[in-house]
Formats: structure tokens, C-alpha cells, sequence
């Protein structure tokens, strides 16, 4: 049987990344380049200024994705994009590409949402993984449990009403002076403080299992705030470790109960939250508690790359599904 090649193109958000793919399995490239360094002095990602980073990375993160795979582009098979959901003026860049190279070369469009492409990271990282399986998806702009019932059937089971985790990572490393990307630094300090602070007694698991991460942000930005106006010292570890502890209790516990509902037996983590490190342990000491089996990616594959987005890719093509025409446009919302 033939070898099938996806070449995956990502900019959803500050990663400009390509990679290819083989037989939805094997990543014999995966190339981003960072705008980390160029945000940091805003605290946040400026969506101009990415968009426009793009338009520089593109190409030749195409190129050395090619090159490091050995791989010439006649013999690609299907190019996969990103075309939604994320920072529009991004998305536009990588689907702009994608359609050039697809149409210059003769080869058929895939379409990818950026969402199924973080859980697919885990078809490259355990290979002998099959649906179905219940997947915690967490990331800076999104926070959803979604099952995954073949490799082209994703359904969604709850997402957030509110902010997503990641973001509300973001916006407590703010108030606390913590530089961007804000996540890791949280993960970072956590562990050198104690979880003694509870900001939101009430936080517990909804009967639908949707996520709200609203009340628990504002009760720490209240806490920092009066801490400030009575001049007194500002503990980061602990409010770190005691936010980190909190929040990520919440998500695993929301997700465990809707494992068990449907009678679940395997679970994937995805998204760039997931390299968070109390995450991970806690959602691997829950599922283990419950019998349940739990896959959980490299941190390479948790942030934004293409390598996802060709794996994706590749089932959709092989499938005939999600094949698209010069027509496409990104979408800023899925």
C-alpha cells in the first residue's frame, strides 16, 4: 500500500508552523517558529503583528519542513490547513498559503479544524491509539470535552461559558506581573509554592459539564488587588500553586464525571495546556483511580504545530471528507 503524505500548515495564533506527515501516524517534519520573543513586550499577542510575522515565516518554515522531512513536494499527496477557529488575520496567511501550494502543485485542499487537530496530536505520539475515547481539550482560547467516536466524528460533550483556561492562565500571570507566555511561568512558580489560598469555595462541577474559569480569574484578580491597596506583600508562589490547584481540580473532576456518565474507558489530553505539569499528574492520578486508560502528548505536540494539523488532515483525505476548493476562507470561530 501506498504511503500517504500530508503536507500540515499552522497560524491560528504566534506559531508559524509546517510539517509532514506520513500516513497520519509517523512526523517526519515538524517546523514553527515562535513569535514568543516579540509579544513578550506587549504581555499578549498582538494580532497585527502576528498576522504580519506570518506573512514572513510562511514560506520558508515550508521549505525547511520539506527539506527536513526529504521530501520533495511533487510527491505530497494533499496539503492540510488550519482554517479555523483563531486570530483571523493569521488563519488568512496559512490558508493563503496552503491554497497557492495546493493549486501550483495539482494537489487536493484539506480543511482542519484547529481544535481536532490538537486531539489528533495524540495519533502521532502513540500510534496504536484508536477511537472512540473522550478527549479534554485545553488550551489559551478553548476549554471543551469532546468525544471522539471515529477519526472524522468528533462530538462535542461541554465547553466553557466563559474564559477558557488558558486564557484565564494569561490574565492571573498579568495581575501578577508574570511575563507572557504566562502559563508556564505560573506552572513554573507553583512549584516552589503552597496551595493555602481558597478563591472560590463554590466552584464545582455542573450537571452538563460545561466549564466556567470567569469567577475563579476575578476572585484572584481581588485577591491581588486588596493585597495591593493595603500595601501588603504579594505571595506569587502561593497564589500560583493555590489558582493552579483550583483550577485544574475543577477541570480534571468536571472531566472524570463525564467520563464516567458515558462509561468511558480512554481519554486523550490536547491543547497547549495540557504541558501544564500539575495537569497532567492530577489528570493521570484521576483516571488511573478510575480505571481509566489516559494518553497525554510530548509538550511539542500540545502547542500550536503542524504536525497535528496533518494528522488530522490525513483522515480526512483518505476519507473524502473536508476537501476543499480555492474558495476557502478562514473562519475566527468554529
Amino acid at each position: 500500500m501506498k504511503d500517504v503524505l500530508i503536507l500540515g500548515i499552522e497560524s491560528s495564533c504566534d506559531e508559524t508552523s509546517a510539517a509532514v506527515v506520513k500516513n497520519g501516524r509517523e512526523c517526519l517534519s515538524n517546523v514553527i517558529a515562535s513569535q514568543i520573543d516579540i509579544h513578550r513586550r506587549y504581555g499578549g499577542v498582538v494580532p497585527e503583528i502576528a498576522g504580519r510575522n506570518h506573512l514572513l515565516a510562511v514560506m520558508p518554515v515550508i521549505d525547511e519542513a520539506l527539506e527536513k522531512a526529504g521530501v520533495k513536494k511533487e510527491e505530497l499527496d494533499a496539503v492540510a490547513v488550519t482554517y479555523g477557529a483563531g486570530l483571523i488575520g493569521c488563519l488568512l496567511v496559512g490558508v493563503s498559503a496552503a491554497k497557492a501550494f495546493a493549486y501550483a502543485l495539482g494537489k487536493p485542499l484539506v480543511k482542519v479544524n484547529h481544535i481536532e487537530g490538537h486531539i489528533a496530536a495524540n495519533l502521532i505520539a502513540f500510534p496504536t491509539l484508536e477511537p472512540p475515547f473522550l478527549s479534554l481539550v485545553a488550551s489559551g482560547g478553548h476549554t471543551s470535552i469532546i468525544e471522539v467516536r471515529d477519526n472524522c466524528t468528533f462530538v462535542p460533550v461541554s465547553a466553557t461559558m466563559d474564559d477558557a483556561i488558558g486564557e484565564a492562565f494569561d490574565k492571573v500571570a498579568r495581575i501578577l506581573g508574570l511575563p507572557y507566555p504566562g502559563g508556564p511561568e505560573i506552572d513554573r512558580r507553583a512549584k516552589a509554592g503552597n496551595a493555602n489560598i481558597k478563591f472560590c469555595p463554590n466552584l464545582h462541577t455542573r450537571g452538563d459539564h460545561a466549564y466556567s474559569f470567569s469567577g475563579l480569574k476575578t476572585a484572584v484578580v481581588n485577591y491581588v488587588h486588596n493585597l495591593k491597596q493595603k500595601g501588603e506583600r504579594i505571595p506569587v508562589d502561593d497564589i500560583c500553586a493555590s489558582f493552579t490547584a483550583e483550577a485544574v481540580g475543577y477541570l480534571v473532576d468536571t472531566f472524570i464525571s463525564a467520563a464516567e456518565e458515558r462509561g468511558i474507558t480512554k481519554a486523550a489530553l490536547a491543547g497547549g495546556v495540557a504541558a501544564n505539569s500539575y495537569l497532567r499528574a492530577h489528570l493521570a492520578d484521576a483516571c488511573a483511580k478510575k480505571g481509566v486508560t489516559l494518553f497525554v502528548p510530548p509538550p511539542v505536540l500540545c502547542t500550536d504545530n503542524a504536525a497535528m494539523i496533518a494528522a488530522r488532515g490525513y483522515y480526512s483525505f483518505v476519507s473524502g471528507k473536508d476537501i476543499a476548493d480555492l474558495s476557502l476562507n478562514a473562519v475566527s470561530n468554529l
